[in-house]
């Protein structure tokens, strides 16, 4: 159903990825994209759990803006392995003034539908998101 807002619908897909990446962890991260003649967002990319951090960086577009999630794996002080789900709002600032609004009209209606977000960033450069920022969120 779509958005009051933002007149976005969530795709079936996008909450289907996201439980299998929080239940199996099938995949290392995903990445949607809203697409606006549909007025939908869409899952437009999964990468694979051997995938780095420096892989999902690269997929994201450098002047448009996405939703991406990334499961991050991490040793807590004690040695206990452990993950925390990343909710990122991909909006650089050389993207469309209305992509920009858009997703950012979007965003929680669309983050509600991803049950498990443990961490959310906002991004609008890559320095925002670096795995040093990252990895000072988890503790």
């Amino acid at each position: 159903m779509a958005n009051a807002a933002s007149g976005m619908a969530v795709h079936d897909e996008c909450k289907l990825k996201f439980l299998e990446l929080k239940a199996k962890r099938t995949y290392r991260f995903i990445i949607y994209k809203i697409e606006e003649k549909q007025k939908q967002v869409i899952v437009e990319k999964v990468g694979e759990p051997t995938e780095t951090y420096e892989d999902f960086t690269a997929s994201l577009p450098a002047d448009e803006c996405r939703y991406a999630i990334y499961d991050f794996d991490f040793m807590t002080q004690e040695n206990v392995p452990k993950s925390r789900i990343f909710f990122i709002a991909w909006s650089p600032d050389t993207s469309r003034v209305r992509s920009k609004m858009i997703y950012a009209s979007s965003k929680d209606r669309f983050k509600r539908e991803l049950d498990g977000i443990q961490i959310e960033l906002q991004a609008t450069d890559p320095t925002e998101m670096g795995l040093d920022v990252i990895r000072s969120r988890v503790n």
